[in-house]
């Protein structure tokens, strides 16, 4: 008969150092991680400079790919709990993704010469890129949490440390990746120097693979020797169950065809809502959302769920309700924040001028320096009894994010149209940024660690990343709200229309000035969101002021219900 189980003890922080395979752990990700957001870096720039994507466009298909990374971790999580272990998933993944990029590097040789056949590349390249993420993402976080015992005290510190490997390779990453590919000369951006960045993304995931398949064996292992994240062997009782947890699901036929069921009705009463003719806002962001959705729903029919697994679950679905409107704010770096920096930023820094891709990479530079001691801060704090539950702390991180783009909002507001953005504004926003990412992000992946039944410990660290899902999905929307900048207006006139009149609706414009508009890839009409006009960048910005600071407000209030059901984790 199936028994509730009951929280166990913490282990004591201080008597304990970190295992050894936490820093395998931590350089595994961090050469996927340069990998990744050493192309996420230059993506958008690819698109709209040798692909000719228009800026909403490249949002869109940024949001889009994002989003799908962190969906497929969902299918990643479940062959990995069922059939092939974390192992070798991340040696799948990581082969997978390396592949991807060198089709990136093929996409970003022949745009010139094969415009079209180029296109189709780099369609097939973020494919096979988001698939192998897939496998790799769930599983390198899921062995982290497996290094300790279930509620260990030092988790969250770990988590905190292993971030600031994911740190250490964005900053990586973005920094050669940025200098090699995104390449201005006589300030005219040499396209053909991206090939250079996503070759150098390629290079770094093969080496991070190669390092893990090499080093695993030796330290990513239990104290007593056995390796973790083999194969799961269902004949035999799984190690580090809390008394009475159930070792596999149990989904009845009903509940999995009930569930696809549910996600055809979501997936048609979403796209529906978000008709748009853009096809991956009204078809893929609908698909992201109605697959968390029914997933989510899926766990919750497993029949051997007891009463305090299930209200642990639920906590982290909560939690990641919030999460989402996180990171569709945070996610605005590698597409309009990006875009800003490249036309509206004044990007000289002690005497350099930066290229705009590599501004996004100061929330690195931010991770590495504040991880550390974050990580002493929970520690100290868990010592003297006065450590905030999870929950509290991601509420803070929504408040840092929403001040830190308050900041840029009073810096664009008065703006004049000859003036630019002082590059040490858009810095200091991302330092609160990261401040609030240190308090949300790995917290939020030691939270998912401690309440996640065994069995669901890779599928409900996928459920963690379908709320980044459509967060980012979220964060391709309201990247094309950005209004038409300065510049924008300067090319208008240049070729003899005057683009704030048709905005402001005063002029009515010709078909040959629509025409012309539309082969500039200038909207013609300014973009709106929940009823509100977005006239100028003050009206942009504020929008990420009021979703992630009302989500903080909302979740802390929710702390005193969440606590009790999270059942003495913290």
């Amino acid at each position: 008969m199936m028994q509730t189980a009951v929280a166990q003890k913490p282990v004591d922080a201080s008597q304990k150092s970190h295992p050894k395979g936490l820093y395998v752990l931590f350089t595994t990700e961090m050469w996927e991680r340069f990998n990744f957001y050493g192309m996420r870096a230059l993506l958008t720039l690819f698109l709209v400079n040798a692909l000719s994507f228009s800026e909403a466009e490249s949002s869109y298909v940024y949001g889009g790919f994002l989003g799908l990374c962190y969906l497929t971790p969902m299918l990643g999580g479940y062959i990995s709990d069922r059939y092939l272990g974390n192992r070798n998933c991340i040696l799948l993944g990581g082969f997978v993704m390396g592949i991807g990029q060198l089709l990136m590097v093929i996409s970003a040789t022949i745009y010139s010469s094969s415009p079209d056949t180029s296109k189709m590349v780099v369609w097939l390249a973020l494919l096979v890129i988001i698939f192998g993420n897939g496998f790799f993402k769930p599983n390198i976080s899921s062995m982290v949490g497996q290094l300790y015992p279930k509620n260990d005290g030092r988790l969250d510190a770990a988590f905190t440390i292993f971030y600031m490997g994911i740190n250490v390779g964005a900053f990586l990453g973005m920094s050669i990746c940025s200098f090699a590919g995104d390449v201005k000369v006589d300030n005219v951006r040499m396209v053909g120097a991206f090939k250079w960045g996503f070759l150098a993304a390629s290079i770094a995931m093969f080496l991070g693979t190669a390092l893990f398949y090499f080093l695993k064996d030796k330290y990513v292992i239990t104290p007593d020797g056995k390796a973790i994240g083999g194969k799961p062997d269902f004949s035999k009782p799984a190690a580090n169950l809390a008394e009475g947890e159930a070792d596999k699901a149990k989904f009845s036929n009903t509940a999995i065809f009930g569930v696809l069921g549910l996600l055809v009705a979501l997936f048609f009463i979403i796209h529906y809502l978000s008709l748009d003719p853009n096809p991956i806002k009204s078809w893929l962001y609908p698909f992201i959302y109605a697959s968390g959705i029914s997933l989510a729903v899926l766990i919750l029919t497993d029949s051997s769920i007891t009463k305090v697994e299930r209200q642990r679950i639920l906590v982290i679905y909560f939690v990641a309700f919030f999460v989402i409107f996180f990171w569709a704010c945070f996610e605005q770096a590698g597409s309009s924040l990006t875009f800003i920096a490249d036309y509206q930023t004044d990007r000289h820094f002690l005497g350099i001028e930066l290229p705009p891709s590599l501004i996004q990479n100061f929330n690195s530079i931010f991770i590495i320096a504040f991880a550390l001691p974050f990580s002493w801060l929970w520690l100290k704090l868990q010592k003297r009894n006065m450590e905030p539950i999870s929950p509290v702390k991601q509420s803070i991180g929504l408040a840092l994010l929403a001040f830190g783009f308050f900041i840029i909002a009073l810096q664009v507001k008065n703006l004049g149209a000859d003036e630019k953005l002082g590059v040490s504004w858009l810095i200091l926003m991302y330092l609160f940024h990261t401040l609030g990412e240190l308090c949300l992000s790995p917290i939020g992946l030691s939270l998912v660690s401690k309440l996640a039944p065994h069995r669901f410990s890779s599928l409900l660290m996928g459920v963690w990343f379908l709320a980044n899902a459509a967060g980012y999905a979220l964060a391709g929307t309201l990247g094309a709200l950005l209004p038409p900048t300065p510049d924008k207006f300067i090319e208008a006139t240049k070729n003899g229309i005057d683009l704030k009149g048709i905005l402001d609706g005063t002029i009515t414009a010709t078909a040959q000035q629509l025409d012309k508009l539309h082969e500039l890839k200038l909207a013609t009409h300014y973009p709106t969101f929940a009823g509100f006009t977005i006239h100028n960048l003050y009206d942009f910005f504020m929008v990420f002021v009021i979703l992630p600071g009302a989500a903080a407000v909302l979740l802390f209030l929710s702390t005193s219900f969440l606590k009790k059901w999270m059942h003495g984790v913290k």
